[in-house]
């Protein structure tokens, strides 16, 4: 019998990057796909949550936040953690961050923007109901306008970013098992979930996909090595895709996510910032301002405040 229960959907990014993780330390879980008629809801509203994944504990918990989850999982699982201690702790958290707020605004946009991938996506999620299918994507391109990409030019960058993410994951799959060494991390669950519940299976996104056959067939394999693989982190290191990420950092999420902070700080439901030389309309949301506090919380437990600021991300963070 399984200890824990995992309530997703295929095609949701943070259920598969959940799934990912759990696979990674081990856990022993039931998946319990939400879908139209079926009863998931009890556990939702013990989580307080509208949204997917939750994750029920073997205490009778019912969790929906990937990071925290993680961070909780890794108490139970220290020997497969998915977030090292000390500076390396903080990397593979600020990176992990990066990618659940940003990276999601491109997905969103594949998805939605191309009618191919519209017509995929929206019966799945709607068990075959029409109605239903039209207003899934009605509401898909209502999340790109808040995430900022309805203007071409960034859905343009949005898709050269994703590129250069694919390709920096390809040259490091050469060298290492995994993003950020020889045993997963955080990283690797949230750029899998991507992958596996998006651009690994909408028709657009899957074409680039194919032109980094490392990448894809990594997201195909399941933990190849086991998970007794690695000893608490002891193989995961600060490699070149984890410096690539950083650099991404700075480019557009850094102007969104201060943008952020200050709009709500000023009640202030939309703002603008400039990214990829343009000034763009964002909707102001609580969670990526509440993600990133859990970054700055996790740098100044650590006392690494200097460390942030030496890889230029201070006013980010700090």
């Amino acid at each position: 019998m399984a200890d824990y229960t995992w309530y997703g959907h295929d095609l949701s990014y943070f259920s598969r990057k959940l799934e990912s993780a759990l696979t990674f330390y081990g856990a022993p879980f039931e998946r319990v796909e939400v879908k139209l008629g079926v009863v998931t809801e009890e556990a939702r509203k013990r989580a307080g949550t509208h949204v997917i994944p939750v994750l029920e504990t073997p205490e009778g918990w019912a969790l929906w936040d990937t990071t925290p989850i993680m961070f909780m999982l890794d108490g139970r699982f220290p020997k497969r953690r998915m977030f090292a201690d000390g500076e390396l702790g903080i990397l593979i958290h600020m990176i992990e961050n990066f990618l659940d707020e940003w990276l999601g605004r491109t997905v969103v946009h594949y998805r939605w923007h191309y009618p191919e991938c519209a017509s995929f996506a929206a019966p799945i999620m709607a068990m075959g109901n029409e109605e239903v299918a039209k207003g899934i994507a009605a509401w898909g391109l209502k999340a790109c306008r808040a995430t900022g990409v309805e203007p071409l030019h960034q859905q343009a960058m949005a898709e050269a970013e994703y590129e250069r993410i694919l390709a920096s994951a390809d040259r490091q799959l050469q060298q290492t098992r995994y993003l950020m060494g020889d045993a997963p991390c955080a990283v690797d669950a949230v750029i899998l979930g991507g992958l596996r519940a998006h651009t690994m299976v909408d028709p657009v996104p899957r074409k680039l996909v194919d032109k980094y056959p490392r990448v894809r067939d990594w997201a195909l394999t399941d933990n190849p090595d086991g998970a007794d693989a690695w000893d608490g982190c002891g193989s995961v290191y600060s490699t070149e895709f984890a410096q690539d990420m950083l650099t991404e950092m700075r480019v557009g999420f850094e102007a969104f996510a201060l943008g952020n902070k200050v709009a709500l700080a000023a009640g202030e439901k939309l703002f603008t910032a400039n990214v990829y030389d343009e000034d763009v309309t964002y909707l102001a949301r609580p969670y990526p301002e509440k993600a990133r506090q859990m970054v700055t919380e996790h740098i100044l437990r650590e006392g690494s405040e200097a460390y942030v600021r030496s890889l230029g991300l201070g006013d980010l963070y700090l």
